[in-house]
């Protein structure tokens, strides 16, 4: 009876899914919207279903719990070598996290980001900290850096790639004169992990779920442990909570799958920049180095909210900003603080891709966009 129960709720609750998505029999919907989630791998998936048949608690004594703390410690040098690191690895729910901990507990007194952080930085640094300024094309101001440096050491948290625009940071050059200054660099590589090489910085959050892994995992990678205030608890004493042995290994094979062609996808985003540009569209921060996963575009005279609703009814998903905020349609901080025209602004939009991204893909977006502003021509005339 309870699996019939079950059937019954789990077949209700896909039926009610499918109503409210539109997506009726035969449709086939075009997920661009990668920066904000990406489909779980099937190298993940299968990871985790294996983890699962070791059910213990990994800090338990017990056999049953060595065993699993063997395996979650398997995913963290896996981790660990796939993305490069040699030093500490603290396994936390997401790079939300990751950035809290550093953020709060950095044993250095200062604290100071960059104006186009994602917004968990602004919120965990605190009221106090520091806005370093960036230039028109998005990146950090070096002027204001050196400003900020000078006023004493803290914790420059510094966005690798950041999560709107695609826009990539110079950290390994910025990492020096940091240090030199006596500060510390917290790098955010959500977007970047598993697709770039890591900088060279001191903190660097990511998380499973932007590259094929499971949401609610990622990793603070320390440099050094005597730069983190300890708790307690798990993780050596910097984290505290049961650790998730099954999303570790689903973390790991997901990095272990390498699934990134980032020269075929650079091709793509080049063909969507031109598409658009060609089109009488917008390219944000197009002279900037930008990650080849995130194409930043605006319809000038368009609206986001509009367009995103109208691409959603055609079956495509993208976003207007970080997963975070987006629902809200708040003009974005990130375009605000690199002084992007408000009528661009007010258009913005992000397309970001996967690994199965195709040029069928970027040509039907294309379409359909130029099939809406077409549209939006025709009825203001």
């Amino acid at each position: 009876m309870r699996g019939g129960v079950a059937s019954y709720i789990g077949a209700g609750v896909h039926v009610a899914i499918g109503r409210n998505l539109g997506l009726l029999s035969g449709s086939e919907r075009l997920y661009l919207d990668h920066a904000a989630t990406t489909p779980v791998l099937p190298e993940a998936r299968a990871a985790i279903a294996r983890a699962l048949e070791s059910w213990a608690n990994p800090s338990s004594p017990h056999a049953e719990g060595r065993a699993a703390r063997f395996l979650l410690e398997e995913a963290r040098s896996t981790i660990a070598r796939m993305l490069e690191w040699r030093h500490d690895v603290i396994l936390t729910s997401g790079a939300s996290e990751s950035v809290e901990i550093a953020a709060k507990r950095a044993l250095v007194e200062g604290r100071v980001h960059g104006a186009t952080e994602h917004a968990i930085v602004p919120h965990a640094m605190g009221p106090n900290s520091r806005v370093i300024a960036v230039t028109p094309d998005g990146l950090i101001d070096e002027a204001s850096l050196d400003a900020v440096l000078a006023e004493g050491p803290a914790l420059v948290a510094i966005q690798h790639v950041n999560n709107e625009t695609g826009v990539i940071q110079p950290l390994d050059r910025l990492a020096e004169k940091i240090r030199s200054a006596g500060s510390l660099l917290l790098a955010d590589c959500a977007q970047s992990a598993g697709k770039l090489p890591l900088p060279d910085a001191d903190f660097i959050a990511a998380c499973a779920h932007k590259l094929g892994g499971p949401p609610g995992v990622g990793v603070l990678l320390v440099r050094d442990l005597a730069t983190l205030e300890a708790v307690g608890g798990q993780e050596k004493g910097y984290r505290r909570g049961t650790q998730d042995m099954p999303a570790a290994l689903g973390f790991a094979a997901a990095l272990a799958a390498k699934p990134y062609d980032m020269e075929r996808l650079l091709a793509l985003r080049s063909r969507l920049d031109a598409a658009i540009q060609a089109g009488g569209g917008c390219v944000i921060a197009k002279d900037a180095p930008r990650i080849p996963t995130i194409g930043s575009i605006a319809m000038p005279g368009g609206k986001s909210e509009s367009l995103l609703v109208q691409l959603d009814l055609a079956g495509i998903a993208v976003s207007a900003g970080s997963a975070c905020s987006s629902g809200k349609m708040q003009s974005s901080k990130v375009l605000a603080a690199m002084h992007v025209p408000e009528d661009m602004a007010a258009s913005f939009i992000r397309v970001s891709f996967g690994p199965n991204t195709s040029e069928a893909d970027i040509d039907r977006f294309v379409t359909e966009w130029q099939r809406i502003g077409n549209r939006s021509k025709a009825e203001a005339a």
